[in-house]
């Protein structure tokens, strides 16, 4: 018997084919380009399921069930997307979609839930009994483990830490609200913040990377740029670190964790990311611990 596990992101769709163990057996992705609207994103989800099964000879039937993790506030219970500030799918029937489509049991979990949960079960915070998933991508995801239990809430947005406040006169959300964690702490903004300073200083090495392209800007160019010296991107990284540690200061504070994980593209850097933010969190936490 296999799974199949989809991630919809604002950037791309992943998929990946898992048997019994939790093996992963295949994945694969392509790009979600959001504009288009969920009816087209969801038949390349559905696309993507019949194309993993055909390539590795499964019908339906050898399939136990398929598992979707997207972000924004999801109602479980019914499969329905309630509402994301990254892409337009409010109050959408993405598993009944889905499952009348295959006809493949189908379920629906906030994606950063899903990442808490296989980073205490198998991951980087295995055997935690408190702890805090934050997702780093298109926008900030948070999945919290209290007590050893995935913690919901008693109506959907439970854990959404990318629209904590942490500038109320600040930059417009796609929530609605001013000056929310993930317009300064999120991929999106550190790739927004690095065009910005690679416009204003045409001689930076960020310039370097992307030969006037601006769309080429990733989240990982202005990382490369700093540990060639270049000022500018030394300032980038560090005012995005600053925004950072301001938002999971305020997560520490609030639940005191045993962990808090880092996910998405940016986790990749590695100590060039976690030992700089760890050290601000430091200073900033109430408690002098983390």
């Amino acid at each position: 018997m296999y799974y199949i596990g989809v991630d919809l992101g604002g950037t791309n769709i992943a998929i990946g084919l898992v048997d019994k163990e939790g093996k992963i057996i295949e994945q694969r992705s392509i790009p979600t380009l959001k504009e288009r609207g969920i009816k087209l994103i969801c038949d390349d989800m559905i696309s993507l399921c019949q194309s993993l099964m055909v390539d590795n000879k499964l019908n339906k039937e050898d399939i136990h069930s398929i598992g979707i993790g997207t972000p924004g506030e999801i109602d479980s219970k019914n499969g329905v997307i309630v509402f994301a500030s990254n892409i337009a799918m409010d109050n959408f029937p993405i598993t009944e979609t889905i499952s009348s489509k295959l006809g493949i049991p189908t379920y629906l979990a906030n994606d950063a839930d899903c990442a808490a949960l296989g980073e205490v079960t198998a991951g980087a915070g295995k055997g935690a009994r408190n702890a805090v998933i934050v997702t780093l991508g298109t926008g900030i995801g948070g999945g919290l483990i209290v007590n050893g239990e995935l913690y919901t809430g008693s109506y959907p947005g439970a854990g959404e830490i990318g629209h904590i406040v942490i500038d109320y006169k600040g930059r417009k959300c796609g929530c609605g609200r001013k000056g929310c964690f993930e317009q300064y702490g999120s991929a999106t903004a550190l790739i927004n913040d690095a065009i910005r300073a690679a416009i204003a200083n045409p001689t930076s090495q960020l310039n370097y990377y992307i030969k006037g392209d601006y769309d080429k800007m990733n989240a990982k160019i202005p990382f490369d740029a700093a540990k060639k010296g270049d000022r500018i991107a030394i300032e980038v990284i560090g005012q995005y670190l600053d925004y950072l540690s301001a938002g999971l200061t305020n997560i520490v504070n609030i639940f005191q964790p045993d962990t808090i994980i880092i996910g998405g593209g940016i986790a990749k850097q590695g100590d060039n990311l976690t030992i700089p933010l760890s050290n601000k969190v430091k200073k900033r936490n109430i408690y002098q611990r983390i």
